[in-house]
């Protein structure tokens, strides 16, 4: 069984590689530092920064105050104008210099991403791999897209730590491909050296972008209501999002606003089980903590014996445990379905969540457990949680109505589809929503009912890439749409008049393909 972290997966190696790789992001004593002014500084007020995985204490997070903050956004404001004025072809070279030197750093950023958000080794070469031929594909179409549109000036960027690259990264780099420059807070729960590590060498290839920590309170008006951005992109929590969103009623900014629903998926008049037992397992990838995984079954009652049949015995045979061991120094780390959530705070609240729904009435189907050979001896696990599954969780629980961001499936047993379609529409909006049915004129009725920007039939749905829209209803999203064309569209300027597609407090318009 595994047993040992390899050398070359070790922190101390790794941080000591990003060290000698980009020296300008760390200070004589190995401190990270901000990136403003078009310069790595401000060590400022360092705050632990732990992995998820074992507790390792992998650096210091270099806050900095509002004011610090304001400078920093000035100064990035002031390099838009300049920036603009670099034609199309300058800054498709700069990009794309940029993407090379990242696919460089593959693995080495692969691993980071493992100790700095848990997630398992071949699932960060993923995210890795979509955030550079994600902005390859914007390189070979952004002539069309931005013919007849002008730049925006500074993008401010606030976003979660679960897709420092594929989400964060690969959204900065759009941006400046399309004329502006970019301001990204670090997430203060994971990312940082991935951050860094991007950020430093986007630098150096002379693209305008900028990084700086803070908490969100502190840098709100630096990032938010400065009359200086022009536009903000937010992923993360509906509380939080709400709040920016009441922020920019008042104000001619453009924003793209991402934030959370309950994703369902529902069960009718099916019968290919051994396709859902295949979507089911790739479903817990990253332990759920994913904005468009599924996290609640609605399924038709007579079915139910049929959908546990199939559920429990993927959810049995999960794997989960450290991301990073392996069976000998030398070989390569587990192919887990997921690590550790990402930190105790998360388990401990989904505990607390799933108390209150069993105090309540709700039954608890499957409570999986950790196994202890895909651990080190006494290695702290506080931050993992094994798959949980609740049926008939009462209407006035929190896990009810609220996303749990986590490996906990909520389980609904229904008896017509007017049931099936409410349940599966409990949250004020979604991003995705799957039907699984054999009747295709059952699907569609279905789909065209139910409150989530895009639908599945018989399959899942996702963010997707490239040219793919996306975007959310009711709360689960405000402002543009993004994705392909609309992302574009969305941190640059059109016509006078111009409506852009998108969910906001005036309209909401949809494409006619999602």
């Amino acid at each position: 069984m595994a047993s040992v972290v390899p050398a070359y997966a070790e922190w101390s190696n790794l941080e000591r590689r990003m060290r000698a790789l980009v020296p300008e992001a760390f200070d004589s004593a190995g401190r990270v530092l901000n990136l403003m002014g078009g310069e790595w500084g401000h060590p400022g007020k360092g705050k632990p920064y732990l992995s998820p995985v074992d507790g390792t204490v992998l650096g210091r997070l270099p806050m900095i105050d509002g004011n610090t903050a304001r400078t920093a956004a000035s100064f990035a404001a002031a390099e838009a104008r300049s920036w603009a004025g670099q034609d199309l072809d300058a800054r498709k070279e700069r990009v794309t210099q940029c993407l090379a030197m990242l696919r460089e750093q593959r693995e080495l950023l692969a691993l980071i991403l493992a100790w700095e958000i848990g997630k398992p080794v071949p699932q960060s070469r993923v995210s890795v791999d979509r955030c550079i031929t994600g902005v390859e594909w914007y390189v070979s179409h952004i002539e069309s897209m931005v013919d007849g549109r002008k730049p925006l000036g500074l993008i401010s960027n606030i976003a979660s730590w679960n897709y420092p690259l594929s989400v964060l990264v690969h959204a900065v780099l759009v941006q400046v491909l399309a004329g502006n420059s970019a301001i990204a807070k670090t997430p203060t729960d994971g990312g940082l050296y991935s951050l860094t590590l991007c950020m430093a060498l986007a630098r150096r290839c002379g693209l305008p972008v900028s990084l700086i920590s803070g908490s969100g309170g502190q840098l709100s008006d630096a990032l938010v209501r400065n009359p200086e951005i022009a536009c903000l992109s937010f992923v993360g929590g509906k509380a939080n999002g709400r709040d920016i969103a009441a922020a920019l009623y008042d104000r001619n900014k453009r924003y793209m606003l991402e934030m959370e629903g309950v994703n369902a998926y529902g069960i009718w008049h099916f019968s290919d089980w051994d396709g859902l037992a295949k979507q089911l397992k790739k479903g817990f990838e990253y332990g759920k903590q994913r904005c468009t995984a599924y996290p609640r079954f609605v399924v038709e009652r007579s079915l139910m014996p049929r959908f546990l049949e199939t559920y429990l015995p993927v959810v049995s045979a999960l794997k989960v445990g450290h991301p990073l061991l392996a069976e000998s120094p030398d070989a390569e780390p587990p192919a887990l379905d997921f690590g550790p959530l990402i930190n105790s705070q998360k388990v401990e609240e989904l505990h607390g969540l799933m108390s209150e729904a069993e105090g309540r009435g709700a039954v608890p189907l499957f409570a999986g457990r950790l196994d202890s050979d895909r651990f080190l001896p006494d290695q702290d696990v506080s931050a993992y949680l094994a798959p949980h599954a609740l049926l008939h969780v009462p209407r006035n629980c929190k896990l009810y109505h609220g996303e749990p961001f986590g490996p906990v499936d909520t389980l609904v047993v229904v008896d017509s589809e007017e049931e099936l379609i409410a349940e599966m529409n409990v949250s004020n909006g979604s991003l995705v929503a799957s039907i699984a049915c054999d009747e295709p004129d059952t699907c569609r009725r279905v789909s065209n009912e139910l409150r989530a920007f895009k639908v599945g039939h018989n399959g899942p749905r996702s963010r997707g890439d490239r040219e793919e829209v996306f975007g959310g209803i009711g709360g689960s999203w405000k402002g543009c749409f993004v994705g392909g064309r609309y992302l574009v569209q969305a941190v640059t300027e059109g016509e006078p008049g111009e409506r852009l597609f998108g969910n906001f407090h005036e309209y909401t318009q949809l494409p006619d393909t999602r």
